[in-house]
């Protein structure tokens, strides 16, 4: 038995001690996070038994078919952060605007980016699916949360954290500071109880994880980096074990805790990719890079890329550092023309195709 239970909010406010200039607003912000995961939680459990599976009337910014769940995780989010006084502004990915905090209920110094359940397309079919968040701090002059306090850098991410709800629910999350824990639900008391502390990406890589069924369309680096991976181009090298779920967060969570890469790319067709960069890639490549791992886009580091918009795209590879920074060598080497597509992309630029 373990000496000591510990759960999520007793573990961040003994973080938080250790900065005793803290006020404990970002504690906070960190609960109620996990309180949004236990009520999601309880809705993903009942989903084939109450009328909330299948698609809503809506589409999101990006065209795609809400789900029931999708809208309520996204107001569930949404009603426990707007009146709290710590945020001046949110944004989620089934919104197309930034998402203002009313003013009767005063404004924070934090930003909150959101996707309020990944993999939404798994749910009828009962597949594992998560929550995204990541957490900046107000940059910005005036009360109100403007775009300059949302498109900053990842590097700048104050917190980040995902919540897979899966066999068990589990949440893990990292702030600037370091150190990558994660918390399993234990339903029969509602309670997040520390489960894996510290967790670090293995040194040895045990899965590869990307959709081969969108091959046809990849460039010529990617391919050759994906042969690289099973053992059939070069020497040297174990081939590894392919795993795909479609669900970014249980994709990255194996590949957190067995070793590997997890990788959507760009290719001719669609340069920019698909990850979202503000509420998707940038909150997983902080949490890669305090485990010990590495997130690119290719070119570079994910976490470097100053947006230039609310709802842009990256292509994402993320894992472990050695595998991803092999895939940025073969692009480097024979992706010169995707390059040139993308770059212009990546950097706002008005020639952008």
């Amino acid at each position: 038995m373990a000496e000591k239970t510990v759960t999520i909010e007793r573990h961040i406010t003994e973080k938080q001690k250790q900065h005793p200039q803290a006020t404990g607003t970002l504690t906070a912000l960190l609960y109620d996070m996990a309180l949004a995961a236990k009520m999601i939680a309880s809705q993903v459990r009942h989903a084939g038994l109450i009328d909330i599976l299948g698609a809503a009337e809506g589409r999101n910014v990006y065209g795609e078919q809400q789900q029931k769940l999708d809208v309520y995780a996204d107001s569930v989010i949404f009603k426990l952060n707007d009146h709290t006084h710590r945020l001046c502004a949110m944004v989620s990915e089934e919104r197309d605007e930034i998402i203002e905090i009313p003013r009767k209920y005063g404004k924070g110094r934090y930003v909150l980016l959101y996707d309020p359940l990944d993999g939404s397309s798994n749910i009828d079919l009962n597949v594992s699916i998560g929550t995204i968040f990541s957490i900046h701090r107000k940059v910005s002059t005036g009360g109100d949360g403007t775009l300059e306090d949302i498109l900053q850098p990842g590097s700048r991410l104050v917190a980040a954290g995902y919540v897979l709800y899966g066999s068990s629910t589990m949440m893990v999350y990292t702030t600037e500071q370091g150190g990558v824990h994660g918390f399993t639900l234990e339903p029969s008391i509602g309670e997040f109880l520390l489960s894996h502390e510290d967790i670090r990406i293995p040194s040895r890589a045990t899965y590869y994880s990307t959709n081969q069924g969108y091959e046809k369309a990849w460039t010529h680096g990617v391919r050759r980096f994906t042969k690289w991976l099973q053992g059939i181009d070069g020497e040297g090298h174990p081939s590894l074990g392919l795993r795909y779920t479609g669900s970014l967060v249980a994709d990255f969570h194996r590949t957190l805790l067995r070793g590997g890469v997890f990788y959507y790319p760009g290719d001719m067709q669609q340069p920019e990719g698909k990850m979202r960069l503000m509420v998707e890639a940038q909150a997983i490549a902080f949490i890669a890079r305090h485990a010990g791992g590495y997130a690119s886009d290719g070119y570079g580091d994910i976490l470097e890329i100053k947006p230039h918009k609310l709802h842009q795209r990256t292509p994402l590879f993320v894992g472990s550092r050695d595998l991803v920074v092999q895939a940025e060598h073969f692009i480097r080497q024979h992706d010169q023309d995707w390059l040139k597509q993308y770059l212009p992309y990546r950097e706002g630029r008005q020639d952008a195709p």
